[in-house]
């Protein structure tokens, strides 16, 4: 998960604490073990035996069982305070959401898709999508619900909890969805766009060894989420990742959704299959209608895909060479299609450099669909973690505090919205 706490992405300056972040792997079910915990943090055991040990007398992580070592003692598992607690999580897309329950140490239920049309607004969408989680929380218990998370497909200013500048979210626009979801359930919050909650969703079910990885969304728009040193990387401005509207040849001088010319959307997306089969006399109306005549063999269509797919193959190769990432994960709808994939995977072995693609694992994101909103259930289960810290510290809580990251660190540690 990634290492930057809430009160950072809130304007707070200075490394997450120490206590924050074992809160946060603990809660995702990456770390469950004192030795884990000091491994991924690059901290000495007795360190971490005492920010445990700390937490425990708050009340904020509880001891359950033992598990089996390799060597010595059997370790203690270590848990969040009440095993019960939960946040409830919803993906939006463009005509639906995709919404369930995040538990502490990882786990994802109840996951179902309602209708949601972003385009009615967030006065009329958001209040829709609200009393579908409420009911869904009432089914879990009301009174153990402990955060939202909301992953929103435009650009996200996290410290604003507000979409910025949208091109396909009308009415949109700096509203503050972080701050209306959290009045309205009376639990932290927690909002960012869809690539950057894939990324760290499908990150936090990789090998731990997996340090450094792309994830690209390709639905009707493309959105990137980076992976750098286990933790997520959003740029000066938080706006790292958006090779969307890299200019690319093939799209000469074709109009761009940002109001330039010429870019990878343009020629790639599945917003652009679906306006060009169209031209072509290709009966489409919407992405999922491509998606099936790939699925049944059409020849127009399946050579559309794979067109794009190169496309994408060949701005994500420039990428690739510049970052040696371990790994290249595709979601989104045009991910489920093979001849997709396979001209993505095709082009980066053409294109990228053999030493970078020598141990380079390029798939599906495991999660699929689910990526998303296991993405946006951590960040909310991190934001909950933070408040409830802050809650039970006493004034020399904040003692025992390490930089960002550590020599010996095997994987990012803590990560919010």
């Amino acid at each position: 998960m990634p290492d930057v706490s809430s009160a950072q992405r809130n304007g707070a300056k200075g490394p997450a604490s120490l206590a924050e972040r074992v809160l946060a792997l603990i809660a995702s079910g990456q770390g469950t073990t004192r030795t884990e915990l000091a491994e991924m943090l690059g901290a000495s055991p007795s360190t971490i035996s005492l920010t445990v040990g700390q937490l425990v007398e708050r009340g904020l992580v509880t001891e359950q069982g033992t598990r089996a070592s390799t060597g010595g003692r059997p370790r203690k598992v270590l848990r969040i305070g009440a095993r019960n607690e939960f946040a409830v999580a919803a993906d939006l897309g463009s005509k639906h959401a995709r919404i369930g329950v995040v538990l502490p140490g990882g786990e994802l239920t109840d996951v179902t898709t309602v209708p949601l049309v972003i385009a009615e607004g967030p006065e009329e969408a958001l209040p829709r999508l609200a009393q579908t989680l409420e009911e869904l929380a009432e089914r879990h218990g009301r009174d153990l619900l402990r955060g939202v998370g909301c992953s929103l497909p435009g650009p996200v200013d996290v410290q604003a909890g507000a979409v910025t500048l949208p091109s396909r979210m009308p009415g949109w626009h700096r509203f503050p969805v972080a701050s209306w979801l959290g009045e309205r359930f009376g639990v932290p919050a927690a909002v960012d766009n869809d690539a950057n909650c894939m990324a760290v969703g499908e990150h936090a079910v990789q090998p731990a060894e997996r340090r450094q990885s792309i994830m690209v969304k390709i639905g009707s728009a493309i959105g990137t989420g980076i992976i750098a040193d286990g933790k997520l990387y959003r740029g000066a401005t938080g706006a790292a990742g958006d090779i969307t509207h890299v200019r690319i040849a093939a799209a000469g001088d074709t109009p761009c959704s940002c109001g330039n010319t010429g870019c990878l959307e343009t020629v790639a997306s599945g917003a652009s299959l679906v306006r060009n089969l169209r031209a072509d006399g290709v009966p489409v109306e919407e992405l999922g209608d491509v998606i099936r005549l790939v699925s049944d063999g059409d020849p127009l269509a399946t050579r559309a895909v794979r067109q794009a797919g190169s496309h994408l193959g060949t701005v994500l190769a420039a990428n690739i060479n510049f970052f040696n990432p371990d790994a290249v994960y595709l979601g989104g709808m045009l991910s489920t299609l093979e001849p997709f994939v396979a001209a993505v995977r095709s082009q980066l072995y053409e294109s990228c450099h053999p030493l970078v693609t020598e141990h380079l694992t390029i798939e599906r994101a495991s999660l699929g669909a689910d990526a998303g909103l296991f993405g946006a259930g951590l960040f909310a289960l991190e934001r909950a973690m933070a408040r409830a810290l802050h809650d039970a510290a006493d004034p020399a809580a904040g003692a025992v505090a390490l930089p960002a990251t550590g020599p010996a660190a095997r994987r990012g540690a803590a990560s919010g919205a």
